[in-house]
């Protein structure tokens, strides 16, 4: 844990490889995000003309998305590209992956509204010639 604290660890542009159990890690990983871009996809299709369409959407881009920056991310270090493998990139990543997270939160809290909405909308037009 204390190589995480150290400026060092995170800014070496020539880090070295990934061994053992950080690369089964983050390989587990982005295998986790492609199975999960494909459940994402079908997701997709099935509720396509749903109120969850804009949800599994988003998540479909960002499983999709974030499984092959990681890939390439992996590819970096595992070639020992000198700038492109430096971990700072990985950390960029993970903050990056958490800001998307956020707004994927924000589709799926507006969801319960237009439900709300449309339920009113139908009783509206119920009235209406």
């Amino acid at each position: 844990m204390g190589n995480f604290l150290r400026f060092d660890f995170w800014f070496n542009l020539r880090p070295g490889l990934f061994l053992g159990l950080s690369l089964k890690v983050i390989l587990g990983l982005i295998l986790a995000l492609i199975i999960l871009a494909v459940v994402a996809g079908i997701g997709k299709k099935r509720w396509a003309k749903s109120l969850y369409a804009e949800l599994w959407q988003s998540l479909y881009y960002f499983f999709l998305t974030n499984a092959i920056i990681g890939l390439v991310l992996v590819f970096f270090n595992y070639e020992m590209v000198p700038f492109l493998s430096a971990r700072f990139w990985f950390l960029l990543w993970g903050i990056s992956a958490l800001v998307w997270l956020f707004f994927v939160y924000r589709v799926m809290v507006k969801i319960p509204q237009r439900k709300a909405r449309l339920e009113k909308e139908k009783e509206f037009n119920k009235y209406v010639p």
